[in-house]
């Protein structure tokens, strides 16, 4: 997609239309976000692009924010620097402005994938996290068993983590990083551990890949998650997950950093 949508979404998925809920079930979860302050070391003055309601942003840096989206926007807490109203292909700022850089669930929103890492290099003189999922990994996750049409929509989504790494350069390393059993950003594999929480419309709602499949696929997963629940079926299959502190998924922290 080149256009941006009306409220100046500018990937393929309307938060216009399915952001409301979001800042409802995606808080960000302390222990993911220590990830990216580890990685983004003594970096004073941070970038934050496709910040969208300023989850992850590190309290204690000066941080500058963008963010394409006018629902995502409006959804920032009062205690944050608004955003500037702008896409990672083309950031409004000088070369090495920033001593670092961050993106959560963002890359899979560009329109143009090299481009946007460019950018974000040329501006930042510093270490670059960005939070996002490997596509190679998402298929581990129960999901697959009862909405293969999600997994597959953000496996398709989702760059792969080389491109990432290869559009950075430098020094790249990938971490991953592990999903607390009562994780607190309600992306898919939040729930690994509580199954039930997928049956709320509204969490499916706050992870974008739902909004690509029709409702019947909502539909069939609800009937058929509710019957596998209540007849003992999912626990017999993955009821181990619910003692298990945390899950090894997609989720990892890609890592650029020409100082090191």
């Amino acid at each position: 997609m080149s256009q941006r949508r009306a409220d100046g979404s500018a990937g393929d998925a309307d938060y216009g239309a399915i952001g409301g809920v979001y800042t409802d079930y995606r808080k960000p979860d302390p222990r993911i976000g220590q990830y990216i302050i580890d990685a983004l070391g003594d970096a004073r003055t941070v970038l934050n692009v496709g910040a969208g309601a300023g989850a992850y942003e590190p309290a204690d840096r000066e941080v500058t924010a963008v963010e394409p989206s006018a629902s995502m926007r409006a959804q920032r807490p009062a205690g944050l620097p608004p955003a500037i109203d702008a896409v990672a292909e083309k950031l409004p700022f000088p070369d090495r402005a920033f001593e670092g850089a961050m993106s959560t669930f963002s890359v899979h929103q560009w329109n143009d994938l090299w481009t946007g890492l460019r950018e974000l290099r040329r501006v930042t003189r510093g270490p670059i996290a960005i939070l996002t999922c490997d596509p190679e990994r998402l298929r581990r996750f129960w999901l697959l068993d009862y909405a293969p049409e999600v997994i597959e929509t953000e496996a398709g989504r989702y760059p792969s983590i080389d491109d990432i790494a290869d559009g950075l350069g430098g020094h790249t390393s990938v971490v991953g990083v592990p999903i607390p059993i009562d994780c607190t950003d309600g992306f898919n594999e939040a729930y690994y551990a509580r199954p039930e929480r997928l049956l709320d419309p509204g969490a499916r709602l706050s992870c974008s890949a739902w909004s690509f499949v029709d409702d019947r696929v909502h539909h069939r997963f609800a009937a058929e998650l509710q019957h596998d629940l209540d007849d003992g079926t999912w626990d017999r299959r993955y009821g181990a997950l619910r003692e298990q502190a945390t899950f090894d998924g997609s989720l990892v922290l890609v890592v650029s950093d020409p100082t090191a």
